[in-house]
């Protein structure tokens, strides 16, 4: 039936078009952000895993900051730990060379000072955004031994961090000797200033090689011409198990440097799994999107000369009435 007052072809008209321009806003959208999912109301599931993961994406790029400077602080000191143990097995020598008969035993000593304070600088300058792996006790020297490697997210969705420790077994009367120098006042946890390892030994004399407190219960291993062949013997194998140690210590740093680059590969990976998973859930397909936005945009001309043709029906109808 034809009527004046309403135009029910008009009206279904307008309908099918808005149904077109929504669609095609819809598209454009995709197109001109990349998503398919821009919001909650698109697909809330997909959205709130989209939102965690790509959380989980930037607590892994942290991580990965966090590994780097840990990378770089353990490679600082390795290469001061290897410096370290060209210098005490050139202290070493001195002193087997001490034990020769007729030696000018305070010429070697001076040797052996400026040994002993290259070793200073060396532990000193061993030192990386703040951290310095090879001192303690001494005032802007901080003692933080942990990286950060990674993050887990428990089921309950609570996220715990992972860290990787520095540390090394002690030697027999030791206590956690990890450090080269430690500036407190008994010097007991850096291999260097610990008397430990004479008394494990057995000897009487309390000998370290550096002496960094006047408080300390310790005597640095020095020469004069007073210096028996027997104190020198004791001395040298001191020195001898305190290279062993630093050798172990150097041991654990090699370790844990190639620990933190497997792990920094592995996040940079989980990183780059994370983000094409988020891809898949939320990213438009373009190629699609692009075909439907041609469909789109010709049903929308088919619609608008459908909706014209509908509009001019009154028209005809007036027509009767001339």
């Amino acid at each position: 039936m034809n009527s004046l007052h309403t135009n029910t072809a008009a009206i279904a008209t307008l309908n099918i078009l808005r149904s077109i321009n929504r669609s095609l806003d819809e598209t454009q959208e995709r197109i001109a952000t990349g998503y398919r999912i821009n919001e909650a109301a698109d697909n809330a599931a997909y959205w709130s895993i989209s939102i965690t993961m790509r959380g989980d994406i930037r607590m892994l790029d942290a991580v990965q900051d966090s590994l780097e400077i840990g990378a770089a602080v353990v490679d600082t000191a390795s290469a001061g730990m290897e410096a370290s143990i060209k210098v005490v097995d050139e202290i070493k020598a001195k002193l087997v060379m001490a034990a020769e008969p007729g030696v000018d035993k305070n010429k070697i000593n001076k040797e052996l000072t400026e040994l002993k304070n290259q070793l200073r600088s060396i532990v000193l300058s061993s030192s990386f955004n703040g951290q310095n792996w090879l001192a303690s006790g001494k005032a802007g020297v901080t003692t933080d031994r942990t990286i950060v490697s990674g993050f887990v997210r428990e089921a309950n969705g609570a996220v715990r961090l992972r860290t990787m420790t520095y540390g090394s077994d002690s030697v027999a009367g030791t206590t956690d000797v990890n450090d080269l120098i430690d500036y407190s006042g008994n010097g007991g946890s850096g291999i260097l200033t610990s008397g430990a390892f004479a008394a494990a030994a057995g000897y009487a004399t309390p000998y370290a090689l550096l002496k960094e407190n006047a408080g300390a219960a310790t005597t640095e291993i020095a020469l004069d011409a007073n210096t028996t062949a027997t104190q020198i013997a004791e001395m040298t194998q001191t020195v001898d198990s305190m290279l062993q140690q630093m050798t172990d210590v150097g041991a654990s740093l090699g370790s844990l440097k190639s620990r933190v680059e497997s792990q920094l590969e592995f996040q940079k990976k989980l990183s780059d799994t994370l983000t094409i998973g988020v891809g898949r859930l939320v990213d438009a397909d373009m190629n699609e999107e692009s075909a439907r936005l041609k469909a789109l945009q010709a049903q929308q001309q088919l619609a608008i000369q459908a909706l014209q043709i509908a509009n001019s029906a009154p028209d005809v109808l007036l027509m009767l009435f001339r």
